[in-house]
């Protein structure tokens, strides 16, 4: 949303722009016509037109769902795992502009992941048509929450800010208005929503006026068991994040987590547009992206008198994160998964002109570990090869396999020549599965396999992430050459665990797409002009240089490598971080997460219990109780560590090492001599 925010500034003094050159031409075409078919557009009166689209909402008597193909293209939209379905994916709302006018959507679209089949739902109760909207699952509460979001005219030229709240069952598809008790959170768009236990919490975004845009740094929770809002008051010596919009707002065990974000802030520069301390002043609104982090602690109150006064918070701030991405990025925000943000894209801008922005767009993939503050990179890995060792086992389950087959089919013969037919040694079993199981033939056809490639999505910006069951969707996004903007009509999927290539879901390609390929041959073109006229320069260089310098011996001067300092800076921030080695079980390269709690089980109950008599809590606990508490906390830490278990497993496929067994466990099954060795 970072970028989106622009276009709601600094875009629409664009687009006003180019409207009144063309002003003149519209009112000669006016007066031929009779009147201006575009004046609507640009005086239109929006609350005449949410009444138009709630009446034609209100025909539809009841909730109904139907199939239906993917969804039209659109930014802005918002998508969420459905927290009732872990084979669903949401997706609701957007805007599409075509260049001269902006749609806006209010349908309900469900992604079923098992079918790969779209369902579009419509509602007589669901929210009116809206983009930068912000919606997060209900936590304990269940279901799903939505707030505000803005509308504009069709040319864009007046917006509408929805200050609405609603409820949606993800099971009954069923949206509700809330209708909460004493004052909420003004209307806004472009915030970020997250949930901690019973509580809805809300921070941040902007207002559109008619002079300016105007970001937010308000804190609202709500609770959804009073349906009430909080507007926690803080002290003026109490820290907290500055305004902005478009950051990554996360899920804490004790509260909630933000990064980043964007805005614009007051700067006095010269006349000129440089900053300088010479010549008039004057104000000017300049792109703010930040990096900062803050933990937001949330304490539930305790009695029933301090109920009514809400929960007790309080804003801590983070250092900033290492190995942050580079250069700053904006249109990033994140999918929670595991106590990680999983982030995708982005756009830097490089300058700002009259002419336009100069943009610099990614497809990297980032994993940010929320509680050690450390961002990782996230690779696409091809499947293995198997090794010697791998290789020379299936060779030998096959002979034994096409021996058995052979001894089988001799039975068989043998049982044809005696007349008693054939029966297979293992009948029994498949009496009982054909009992228990329907036939194949009567089950449904997969859909065709979906294209797989080992490449991420096209660069861009404000893609929508969620992560459902451990596999991350990407949809749509923007793209800008120029002064063109594409907006993505496309799905993939990403497996977290295995990161086994992008899957395609779908793809549509962007209207008008043709156009960027010869924009940027023709880009190639000037460099390769530019590069040409550069080696020559520097040919004509080195002959002049070799004519008038003498020849020198060369020397071998050892110098220490940039790179090498700042691994070396890397390493004693974060032995400074973390000052405490963490003595539990590790992971190994190539472990699966059942491996790993297999090998492990013992410690980690052992750890849990030990934790438990610390806390009092140890007794009245079953053995089923305390495997499962102990999966918990070694699947925590399985992923904590995954980023860097994966280098090491990249480092040893590199090396030619499929697989790594500890001595303790290779001495387990030897004896005599070997164990000793």
């Amino acid at each position: 949303m970072a970028k989106k925010n622009k276009k709601s500034a600094e875009h629409k003094e664009r687009v006003a722009a180019k409207q009144t050159k063309k002003t003149a031409q519209k009112e000669k075409r006016s007066k031929a016509k009779g009147k201006d078919v575009d004046s609507d557009a640009e005086d239109a009166d929006l609350d005449a037109i949410l009444a138009q689209y709630a009446e034609e909402q209100a025909k539809f008597l009841k909730v109904t769902e139907v199939p239906s193909g993917p969804p039209a293209p659109r930014s802005s939209a918002t998508v969420l795992a459905s927290p009732s379905n872990r084979n669903e994916v949401l997706l609701f709302g957007g805007e599409y502009f075509d260049g001269t006018h902006a749609t806006f959507f209010n349908n309900l679209f469900v992604y079923l992941i098992d079918r790969g089949e779209w369902r579009e739902v419509t509602s007589p109760n669901s929210p009116l048509p809206r983009s930068g909207h912000a919606w997060c699952r209900g936590g304990n509460a269940g279901g799903v929450y939505l707030f505000g979001g803005e509308f504009s005219s069709p040319k864009q030229g007046t917006f509408y800010h929805y200050n609405d709240f609603w409820h949606l069952d993800p099971a009954t598809r069923e949206w509700t208005r809330l209708e909460t008790k004493g004052k909420g959170p003004p209307a806004r768009s472009g915030h970020r929503m997250t949930y901690y236990k019973n509580y809805i919490v809300l921070f941040g975004g902007f207002q559109d006026t008619s002079q300016q845009t105007k970001y937010l740094q308000d804190l609202w929770i709500y609770d959804c068991s009073k349906y009430t809002w909080f507007n926690p008051v803080l002290t003026t010596a109490s820290q907290k994040p500055d305004p902005r919009s478009s950051f990554s707002f996360l899920p804490h065990e004790t509260g909630a987590v933000i990064y980043g974000g964007y805005s614009r802030v007051k700067s006095t520069g010269s006349a000129g547009g440089k900053q300088g301390k010479g010549g008039p002043q004057k104000m000017a609104l300049r792109p703010m992206v930040h990096q900062d982090t803050w933990f937001l602690r949330i304490t539930p109150p305790e009695s029933n008198s301090a109920a009514s006064a809400g929960p007790i918070i309080r804003w801590e701030r983070r250092k900033k994160p290492a190995n942050t991405p580079n250069p700053p990025r904006v249109g990033t925000t994140m999918a929670y998964h595991k106590g990680r943000g999983i982030m995708f894209g982005g756009v830097h801008d490089v300058e700002l002109t009259e002419e336009g922005i100069d943009s610099e767009f990614f497809d990297t993939l980032f994993a940010w570990t929320t509680d050690r503050n450390r961002f990782f990179p996230l690779s696409l890995r091809r499947p293995r090869v198997p090794g010697k060792k791998q290789q020379a086992n299936q060779a030998s389950k096959s002979r034994n396999r096409g021996k058995a087959d052979e001894e089988e089919l001799l039975k068989n013969l043998k049982a044809l020549e005696t007349k008693q037919g054939i029966r297979d040694s293992d009948d029994d079993d498949d009496d009982f599965m054909q009992s228990s199981t329907p036939k194949t033939e009567e089950s449904i056809e997969p859909a065709k396999p979906a294209i797989v490639r080992f490449e991420m999505p096209h660069r861009r910006f404000n893609a929508q992430l969620a992560v459902q069951d451990d596999t991350l969707f990407i949809y749509g996004g923007t793209f800008e050459k120029g002064d063109r903007e594409f907006t993505f009509n496309d799905m993939y999927s990403i497996d977290l665990v295995k990161l086994d290539g992008v899957k395609e879901i779908f793809y549509t390609e962007p209207e008008n797409w043709n156009l960027l390929d010869e924009a940027e041959s023709d880009e190639e073109m000037d460099e390769d002009e530019e590069e040409e006229e550069d080696e020559e320069m520097e040919e004509e260089e080195g002959d002049a240089m070799s004519l008038d310098t003498p020849s020198l011996a060369p020397t071998e001067v050892t110098v220490p490598s940039v790179t090498q300092g700042m691994e070396q800076l890397e390493v004693e921030e974060q032995e400074a971080e973390h000052p405490v080695d963490d003595t539990r079980p590790q992971p190994r390269p190539f472990e699966s997460l059942r491996e790993f709690f297999t090998r492990t089980s013992e410690d980690w109950q052992n750890i849990l219990l030990e934790a438990l008599r610390l806390k009092g809590q140890a007794e009245g606990k079953t053995v089923k109780e305390l495997r499962k508490a102990a999966f918990d906390i070694a699947e925590e830490k399985w992923w904590d560590s995954r980023e860097e278990i994966m280098a090491l497993e990249d480092e040893q496929e590199a090396a030619g090492i499929g697989e790594v067994v500890s001595m303790n466990d290779r001495t387990e099954n030897m004896g005599g001599a070997g164990r000793r060795r």
